[in-house]
């Protein structure tokens, strides 16, 4: 039976992944004149920027300013941020668990002043028991240590949790994890391919919440 359920954040709870790619995409282009597509962007969703820039690199044939295009993107990204909300149906869903008394996580490949930023933004911090970003493991997604390190300080077993993702990197690190795991892809990564032992969804108020939580299969 599930007693705790651990939410992704970037693009699970809120929908960054889709201005960051809009942003991230145009200063690429207006720096390098490199038009970044969206199943490549895609490919470091979830896990360190490091994958997304040797990708560049390579096609490039050049080493692109890292720290410059991150800066200029962070500020680009800062101006457009209002215009983010949660993503629809998860406070809902959010609360389905609050209501049945489940321990409520946060795991993400993002650091925690980011993360904490939008929690206390959306007023729905103080509902995460804990909250694990990158600056508290050695590796982050795809490797499960997130999501080990989550179910550790809540004394939770993997099999007795639920992952709440987006990416394909996310999922596979809640799989790893030992944790069921469900998929709500959003614009930029409903394309993707994921675990077979991940449920997809393409909405949050589609998860069937109360089967889940029973270990009921609803492949």
């Amino acid at each position: 039976m599930i007693k705790a359920v651990i939410f992704d954040f970037d693009g699970t709870i809120v929908d960054t992944e889709s201005l960051w790619y809009k942003v991230f995409k145009q200063i690429l282009f207006e720096d390098y004149g490199f038009d970044l597509g969206l199943e490549d962007f895609a490919k470091g969703i979830g896990t360190t920027d490091d994958i997304l820039f040797n990708y560049i690199d390579d096609k490039l044939g050049i080493k692109v300013n890292r720290k410059s295009i991150q800066e200029k993107t962070e500020r680009a990204f800062q101006s457009q941020r209002d215009i983010l909300i949660l993503r629809e149906g998860v406070q809902e869903l959010i609360g389905k668990c609050i209501e049945k008394g489940l321990k409520l996580g946060v795991a993400s490949s993002s650091g925690r002043e980011w993360v904490k930023h939008y929690l206390k933004h959306f007023g729905i911090e103080s509902l995460f028991q804990t909250v694990k970003t990158k600056e508290d493991v050695e590796k982050v997604k795809p490797d499960p240590a997130l999501y080990i390190k989550a179910l550790e300080e809540m004394g939770v077993e993997p099999e007795e949790s639920l992952a709440i993702e987006d990416s394909v990197n996310g999922s596979i690190a809640a799989v790893q994890a030992g944790m069921h795991c469900v998929a709500v892809p959003n614009d930029v990564t409903h394309f993707l391919s994921f675990h077979e032992k991940v449920n997809r969804y393409k909405t949050f108020s589609e998860i069937p919440i109360d089967e889940l939580l029973m270990g009921q299969s609803t492949r």
